[in-house]
Order: structure tokens, then C-alpha cells, then sequence
């Protein structure tokens, strides 16, 4: 699977790499589709402040946005086929990583991986919803950083 990462803002510095390959290894654990691409964007507070009043009606800067494209499963094989778009905001990430306990890194890794389980259908409206999707962030968490620390 194709996962493609760009860094749009000067405000915090960004491991472009590790946030590529968290998301390669969050997308290989859900048995996405090879075939699938995905996007990763980090901007900074004016642009995502932009997208989420355009996109959610809310005139204030947020920490990620998830834009779906394709469902696994649902293109033809000769199709292209785009899970979608994550954006995120490591400026809003580096403003409440210390109220989280979390390093700004963590949070930017948190933030991908609650992107990225949108896109996959999954939200945490209902609490049985919230306990699953939280549950499976900590889990892929864990198991990447198991999989990177070694």
C-alpha cells in the first residue's frame, strides 16, 4: 500500500518517516488492500482552521481531520482506489501533548492512527463505539512501538 506523507508547516518539526510507516502498519493490521493509497498532511493552524470551517463548520484550528475516499473492497481491481486524506496539526498537537502526559510525537502518532481508523468506518459517537475505537488506537500504539523499540 502506497502511504504518502507531506509537511506543509514550519511550526514543529515532524518525523515524516515514522508517521509513514505507523500508518503502513496500522493499514497492513486492518488488512487494507495493497492496492489502496493514503494520504497524510500536516499543516498549520490557518490552513486547518480553514478546512475545518469549510468542512465541519467549525471556525477554529483542530488537532486532525479525516477525509474518506474509498472504502477497502469497494473499487475494482483496475480502479484507482484512495482511503483517503488525514490531515493533522502538529502546532494544536504540540499545544495539548503536555495535558495528555504525551510527547508531541505521541500525540502526532495518536492523532494518525484516530485519522486513519475514520477512514476505516469506525467513531466514537456511542460509548460502546468510543470503548472499541479507543481500545484498538492504545492497542496499534502499543504494538508499533513493541515492533520499533526493540
Amino acid at each position: 500500500m502506497a502511504v504518502f506523507v507531506a509537511d506543509e508547516q514550519t511550526d514543529v518539526a515532524v518525523d515524516t518517516e515514522q508517521l509513514r510507516r505507523l500508518a503502513a502498519f496500522v493499514l497492513a493490521d486492518q488488512r487494507v488492500p495493497e492496492a489502496m493509497e493514503l494520504s497524510v498532511l500536516c499543516v498549520d493552524r490557518e490552513a486547518i482552521t480553514e478546512l475545518n470551517r469549510h468542512h465541519m463548520g467549525v471556525d477554529r484550528p483542530t488537532d486532525v481531520l479525516a477525509f474518506p475516499m474509498d472504502l477497502p473492497g469497494e473499487s475494482l481491481g483496475d480502479e484507482p482506489s484512495v482511503l483517503g486524506d488525514v490531515v493533522l496539526c502538529p502546532a494544536v498537537a504540540a499545544e495539548q501533548a503536555p495535558r495528555h502526559g504525551k510527547t508531541v510525537d505521541a500525540e502526532l502518532q495518536l492523532l494518525l492512527v484516530h485519522g486513519i481508523l475514520h477512514l476505516l468506518g469506525h467513531d466514537h459517537a456511542e460509548p460502546a463505539e468510543r470503548e472499541a475505537m479507543f481500545g484498538l488506537t492504545d492497542r496499534l500504539l502499543q504494538q508499533f512501538a513493541a515492533q520499533v523499540t526493540p
